[in-house]
């Protein structure tokens, strides 16, 4: 049994998709009620990631555990520890963690500190574990779609610095990898889309695909300052505005992991914005 928490999540819910697509039984973890969409063979447990004890029932006979956090985990909580000892007290054999590549490009951000915690937890549970560390996500256009809706029009800072975001398709494809194959234990994975691409260029894919056209407005820091500030927590806006504006030459690289594990390459940005199209339209 494989048990796969933040289940409701745009990861997850694929995730949980593509194993029991694959026959393997998956308990899908989320703090509510079961969602719809699920397969109708995964099995629905209500457990709080935050709460250790709530997940020794759900844990009970796992062979894998994939840790996604999510929302106010990332900040605080009780000792990742206490989840490993849960975990290992279940006999779960195999642990596979989201984390984020910011944990290797800048170590000592405050905003993944949490993240960090818990890399090094599931580092000192045992010996089958799998770190998945991707970059920037495609999905983050979604924060367009209102705007592209409405206006034909996306805002956003630093227009023409690329990064290669990352479809959350592809991770949730590496993730069910590690979660069934041997010969992923003790690694860490970077997992990046196949090319950079700036917020500009995104704004013309979008536009390609929608047929029309999409203008593009570049907002200054302190604009996007204001907007983020509506929902991130201060702390973490100037870390997150300084990847976006001035990325180091780590968080451009394109990686070949997603490649090596799936045996296929990432998929490009356009293909997330093809499944998407609903969103802007």
């Amino acid at each position: 049994m494989i048990v796969v928490t933040g289940s409701t999540g745009n990861i997850g819910r694929t995730l949980v998709q593509l194993l029991a697509g694959a026959g393997e039984e998956v308990t899908a973890v989320s703090r509510s009620p079961r969602s719809e969409g699920l397969p109708a063979a995964v099995r629905h447990a209500r457990a709080d990631l935050g709460n250790a004890a709530s997940l020794r029932p759900v844990l009970e006979g796992a062979d894998a555990f994939f840790l996604l956090l999510g929302g106010e985990l990332n900040s605080h909580g009780e000792s990742p520890n206490a989840l490993m000892d849960v975990a290992k007290e279940a006999g779960v054999g195999r642990i596979v963690l989201l984390s984020s590549q910011l944990n290797s490009t800048r170590p000592q951000a405050l905003s993944h500190a949490r993240l960090r915690e818990f890399e090094a937890a599931v580092h000192a549970s045992g010996p089958d574990f799998t770190v998945l560390r991707p970059g920037g996500f495609a999905s983050n256009a979604f924060a367009w779609a209102e705007s592209v809706r409405a206006k034909r029009t996306v805002f956003a800072p630093f227009g023409d610095v690329a990064l290669p975001v990352i479809d959350p398709a592809d991770i949730a494809g590496v993730a069910a990898a590690v979660l069934r194959e041997d010969g992923h234990a003790g690694r860490t994975y970077e997992l990046t889309g196949p090319e950079a691409i700036s917020p500009r260029r995104q704004a013309a894919v979008i536009s390609q695909a929608l047929g029309e056209e999409v203008a593009f407005v570049e907002l200054t820091r302190e604009d996007a300052h204001a907007h983020l500030a509506q929902f991130m927590p201060e702390e973490v806006i100037d870390g997150t505005l300084d990847v976006l504006g001035a990325p180091l030459p780590a968080e451009q690289r394109i990686s070949p992991d997603v490649e090596a594990v799936l045996r296929r390459p990432a998929g490009p940005f356009g293909d997330w914005v093809a499944r998407n199209l609903p969103a802007f339209r």
